[in-house]
């Protein structure tokens, strides 16, 4: 061997060494700087907006590519314009969830006050998903930087000129020990979410979540799950139908369906089943007047996942489904533009009603009353979202308090997820812990209990000698 041949290290082990060396970097600057105040927090978010806004054109392009074509349009107001919501939205509020919180103390205590304080955990890791793959690294970046935290995010291999264009553009606007990205295979990721992170915000799959959050309990890591699942959407017998289609084919068709909270399959009564049918059909090819040659309709990210989706309507069509295009123009058979499908006759026991779609395709179920839809989702996994069509006051009550979901939205779908001031997480199987808004400043801090005690207080009749007889005339009082 040539003695001057130098071994050239491998892309993944500068990943190992490169996430090493920059977490033993922030867990020492958040000791030297464990609360920064607001406006320190503040100059982050707002290099962070500046970032996203000069670059718009750059991130579409990027996404699009990687997606083989990605709506450049669903990129702007899906993932650039929610992110810079996120954004200005913590901006604005972060002073006033900074602030010391008073609490009633107790009255044996009394004249002590309790109070909360929110300080940074220290180390956030947030593992980003390649489906948004701005907004679900910007979302939860935003709440654990509002929080005062430092920031490693291990961003997908499945979009990787997104990946590659977000390490560089926060490379160029944050210091290493404030935010750093990480790229890089599964091995890389196993790596990244066994390091003893202060919190790990996981967003992706059910079986991947259950690997992350057992890495993380050999360090007693705390954990926000993200998992998505299969949510259900209820169309009441009250509901138009062309109402209801008009939300749930945008929802199914955004993102060609790529999405965790799209409304996994439909719940609609027996006699209604057809003409939905047909009015989704119209209205998918509203949205959509074609399929192949359309910038706006998004394509599978890539052939693995489009391949999966074949392979789960072949198991329907095998199993007894049946199978009805949503629109006139088939696309070919090895085509990423993928055709959007009703699926009818469904049971459990086929592939596409036991995974999460995460594609255009659309199960259907008949019910014969509405306590039949209630029961259908209570005997399966709880789900992300539930999605609920109908101006019954009473029926949206019922609904509402017999099932449990990580979020509901009446008469549409998906909006919750861009309301700033709701918590969005799952339940479950579909996920836990929150995050969005006061929710995610929350999740990323420690909300500490302090409790101050005055010079002369009533917890003095707590201690002994007890023969004198004042904590029995003290308890006697307070549980009089």
């Amino acid at each position: 061997m040539d003695m001057n041949t130098q071994a050239v290290e491998s892309p993944e082990s500068a990943a190992f060494a490169d996430m090493a060396r920059v977490f033993e970097l922030q867990r020492a600057a958040h000791l030297a700087q464990p609360n920064p105040d607001a406006e320190r927090r503040k100059s982050r978010l707002v290099r962070l907006e500046k970032m996203i806004l000069d670059n718009r054109d750059a991130i579409e392009d990027a996404i699009s590519s990687d997606f083989g074509n990605r709506s450049k349009m669903e990129t702007l107001a899906l993932e650039i314009l929610s992110s810079i919501e996120d954004i200005r939205h913590a901006k604005k509020r972060m002073p006033k969830w900074m602030k010391k919180e008073r609490r009633p103390g107790s009255l044996n205590t009394w004249p002590g006050r309790a109070e909360i304080v929110r300080q940074p955990l220290g180390v956030i890791g947030i593992v980003v998903p390649w489906n948004y793959p701005l907004f679900l690294a910007i979302s939860p970046l935003v709440g654990a930087l509002a929080a005062g935290n430092r920031v490693m995010l291990k961003m997908t291999e499945f979009t990787p000129l997104f990946s590659q264009l977000f390490a560089d553009l926060i490379a160029k606007t944050f210091a290493e020990d404030e935010v750093h990205v990480i790229t890089g295979s599964a091995d890389v990721a196993r790596a990244f979410v066994a390091k003893p992170f202060d919190h790990i915000l996981f967003t992706g799959s059910t079986s991947v979540g259950r690997s992350v959050m057992q890495a993380a309990a050999a360090n007693l890591t705390p954990v926000t799950l993200e998992l998505g699942g299969k949510s259900p959407t209820i169309i009441a017998d009250d509901m138009a139908l062309q109402r209801a289609a008009s939300s749930i084919l945008f929802g199914k068709l955004v993102n060609a369906g790529q999405t965790c909270i799209a409304p996994d399959y439909v719940l609609v009564h027996e006699d209604r089943v057809q003409a939905f049918v047909d009015i989704a059909k119209q209205t998918a090819m509203k949205l959509y007047p074609s399929l192949e040659n359309n910038l706006d309709y998004t394509c599978v990210v890539n052939e693995r996942q489009a391949q999966r989706l074949r392979r789960y309507v072949e198991d329907a069509r095998q199993r007894g489904a049946t199978i009805i295009p949503l629109h006139d123009e088939m696309t070919a058979a090895d085509s990423r533009k993928f055709t959007p499908l009703a699926i009818t006759g469904v049971t459990d026991d086929m592939l596409v009603m036991q995974e999460e779609i995460f594609g255009p395709l659309l199960p259907i179920i008949a019910y014969r009353k509405i306590d039949d839809a209630i029961e259908y989702v209570n005997h399966h996994p709880r789900p992300l979202a539930l999605y609920l069509f109908s101006d019954d006051s009473a029926l949206v009550e019922k609904v509402l308090s017999n099932t449990t979901s990580g979020g509901v939205v009446v008469n549409d779908v998906m909006m919750h997820v861009i309301q700033n001031d709701l918590p969005f997480g799952g339940v479950g199987p579909s996920g836990m812990g929150h995050y969005h808004g006061k929710e995610g400043f929350d999740t990323f801090s420690k909300v500490k209990g302090v409790f101050r005690q005055a010079r002369f207080n009533g917890g003095v009749f707590l201690r002994p000698p007890y023969g004198n007889g004042r904590l029995k005339k003290l308890t006697d009082f307070l549980l009089r």
